[in-house]
């Protein structure tokens, strides 16, 4: 077989300044090439790529493309240094011939099969274990057994039991040569992305070898695919990509296919037809079906569904907890050298907190990100210093976090910083207060500690929700204190029985902390969703998960106050969990006018002409703005202070100097623009010439 072959590599350093976009660079090249030359990857890492097409090409011209292709994306230029990039023509046949002597046989496998790692797995569970490089047509030769590299594993506790169980049947089986009674059993595997489904079938591969229970192929051992939609009607179908690594590629892989957008479809007549075809290669192959982490029952039906057809055995990967993910952590700085001091843990746990507050958390591929910002931040740190030192402490990485406050205010002290707190201030306490008696004296039960925030946008719930946390840790309350943000959409799944372990995980995650839940009303709602059991099931798991650690998880609601109160209304389970409530009310135009100027005065300065403007601005503000449901409170006065100091950027950039004062005329041009003006009171005009 001929075709071209891509090796790129793109520099480590500025791949990691790339690392707070959502999609990191490598992944978006190859999604790129995929697009327009339909290439197969062979391997792929943060850094490098090697990836075949079929078709023989000019070299130079396709180096040329991919060239303008990256530049394009990433505005660069062509002679950039951040990659490397070579193209030459590829023949499978020679080169096995050139390596081994002889001609391939028809076992092997063409080069799209190799490796089977995709974009969303892109670093394996433990790609922080030493592991030995190989070659493509030879296994590694291995220190320790296949069952000793799998029960290492952090996690992965049925995956263990899955090979033990290999372990207990191989004796028997190899004695009576009973081998189609393990190579005819097929598996359904639970597991998000990010939590190392790769190397678990790449050790599953070297296990079943190892054990002589199946011949796996010398190379391309293990290949993943994904099913597309039923209604997906491109490339031949959504069975034809799966179905092509049975056609004619030799034997002795772990072919892989994801079916979760056919969860809820494996009882159609087309699906049936997949699986009946798959019958007819089993033996020849082992196959793994793999779906999201969803709840027991559903993957029982599912298993049940394809045991129809197939003899299946099902099992499940957990999500890692917040103690795994630090092993995780740790062995990974322990294998490039480093270690951390224990305060400066702290800071990570909170930077591990931000990054699953978007919802979007990807295991071991974040620790990875995370790990690696930590060690440059360390080599930043001891460039500085003039040191060469390898043991992290906090002072190295106290930017880490955004949120991360070093314990020198109290959480008191930070809401007396606060403006128009006072009314909030003086409720926290006196809930801190009934908390803390009802803990010490257990005659009064096991208080609930769930709270409700009530109040328009930009009143300050968030920034409370995360002071209380604070407050609870210094009074014993709460054990961690860390704060965890989502809105209430983040806790419904997309698939059917994912919902129930996503809001339990991002429960477990808040244990001894607190789990803010912005726009709660929308569980309730269940906005932008076609099926409203998702939130419903959410609250109900919410309401089991608050019930069973009431005093070691603080739950806070927020939201407007009508949308609440049907929310409370709609679920009375919810309600009585949640025994405080904390009102928010609007800012005063007096109080804005302070937002804004305490932002100024903390970095430029601020002359009284410059005051007297925003002043005047604010005092003018029409009773319908102060009022309108969706006024945003303090974020108006941040949002009118970003603009105003960018307009200063603007005029000092023009005038060559240095920019530590704002103007009166930089507050004029931004608080003139529509964002600022539109809810204004309207001047009337007069028509005519006058």
């Amino acid at each position: 077989m001929t075709g071209t072959k891509i090796e790129l590599t793109l520099d480590s350093f500025w791949v990691l300044s790339k690392r707070e976009e959502d999609v990191l660079p490598m992944e978006a090249i190859i999604e790129k090439l995929k697009e327009k030359f339909n290439i197969n990857v062979v391997f792929s890492s943060l850094t490098e790529c090697e990836a075949v097409f079929p078709e023989k090409a000019d070299a130079a011209a396709v180096q040329r493309e991919i060239t303008a292709l990256i530049c394009s994306q990433f505005q660069l230029s062509a002679d950039s240094t951040v990659f490397s990039l070579k193209v030459s023509e590829y023949s499978d046949s020679a080169e096995e011939k050139e390596e081994t002597g002889k001609e391939p046989s028809e076992e092997d496998a063409p080069a799209e099969e190799r490796s089977g790692q995709t974009g969303a797995e892109k670093v394996d569970i433990f790609s922080f274990m030493k592991r030995e490089t190989q070659e493509d047509d030879a296994p590694a030769k291995k220190e320790q057994p296949a069952i000793e590299r799998i029960e290492a594993l952090i996690g992965a506790e049925e995956f263990k039991a899955l090979a033990r169980e290999c372990v207990k049947v191989a004796p028997g089986i190899r004695k009576h040569g009973a081998f189609e009674a393990f190579t005819h059993r097929s598996y359904l595997i639970s597991v998000n992305d990010g939590y190392g489904f790769s190397t678990c079938l790449e050790l599953f591969a070297d296990l079943v070898e190892e054990l002589g229970l199946f011949e796996v192929a010398s190379k391309k051992r293990v290949v993943e695919e994904k099913l597309l939609s039923p209604q997906a009607k491109e490339n031949g179908g959504p069975f034809t990509a799966a179905l092509s690594h049975f056609q004619g590629y030799g034997k002795g892989k772990i072919v892989c296919i994801d079916i979760r957008e056919w969860m809820t479809k494996t009882s159609d007549k087309e699906f049936r037809d997949f699986l009946s075809e798959l019958d007819d290669h089993l033996g020849e192959h082992i196959i793994v079906f793999r779906v999201p982490f969803v709840e027991k029952n559903i993957l029982q039906e599912l298993k049940n569904n394809l045991n129809d057809i197939l003899f299946v055995r099902e099992l499940s990967i957990v999500p890692f907890d917040n103690r795994e993910l630090a092993a995780c952590a740790k062995n990974l700085l322990s294998e490039k050298g480093f270690s951390m001091e224990e305060d400066a843990w702290d800071i990570f746990q909170e930077r591990i907190a931000e990054e699953k507050n978007d919802g979007r958390f990807y295991g071991i591929n974040t620790i990875r990100k995370v790990v690696l910002e930590v060690i440059y931040r360390k080599q930043l740190s001891n460039a500085e210093r003039e040191l060469d030192d390898t043991l992290i402490k906090k002072e190295d990485i106290i930017d880490l976090a955004a949120d991360y406050t070093d314990g020198k205010k109290s959480g008191l002290e930070l809401l007396d910083e606060m403006i128009g707190m006072e009314s909030i201030r003086s409720r926290v306490e006196e809930i801190v207060a009934q908390i803390e008696t009802a803990l010490k004296n257990e005659s009064l039960g096991s208080p609930c500690i769930h709270m409700r925030f009530v109040g328009n946008p930009g009143t300050g719930k968030t920034t409370v929700a995360r002071v209380i946390g604070k407050i609870l840790k210094e009074k014993g309350i709460l054990r961690n204190g860390s704060f965890f943000e989502y809105t209430g959409r983040d806790f419904c799944g997309r698939y059917v029985g994912e919902t129930a372990p996503k809001t339990a995980a991002m429960c477990r995650d808040a244990y001894g902390s607190v789990l803010f839940i912005d726009e709660a009303y929308s569980l309730y709602r269940d906005e932008g969703y076609s099926n409203a059991d998702y939130g419903r099931e959410a609250i109900d798991t919410l309401v089991a998960e608050m019930e069973n650690h009431r005093t070691d998880l603080m739950v806070i609601m927020a939201g407007y106050p009508d949308e609440m109160n049907k929310l409370m209304n709609g679920n009375a389970g919810l309600k009585s969990r949640m025994p405080y409530q904390i009102d928010f009310p609007n800012y005063t135009r007096e109080q804005l006018c302070e937002i804004f100027m305490r932002m100024a005065r903390k970095s430029f300065e601020c002359g009284d002409a410059f005051e007297t403007a925003v002043k005047s601005y604010f005092d003018t503000l029409p009773e319908e703005l102060m009022n309108a449901k969706d006024f945003s409170n303090a974020r108006f006065a941040r949002n009118l202070f970003e603009r105003t100091w960018g307009k200063a950027v603007l005029r000092c950039q023009m005038m060559q100097r240095p920019c530590t004062e704002l103007m009166p005329e930089d507050f004029a041009l931004a608080s003139s623009e529509r964002e600022f003006q539109s809810n204004m009171k309207k001047k009337s005009r007069s028509l005519g010439f006058i």
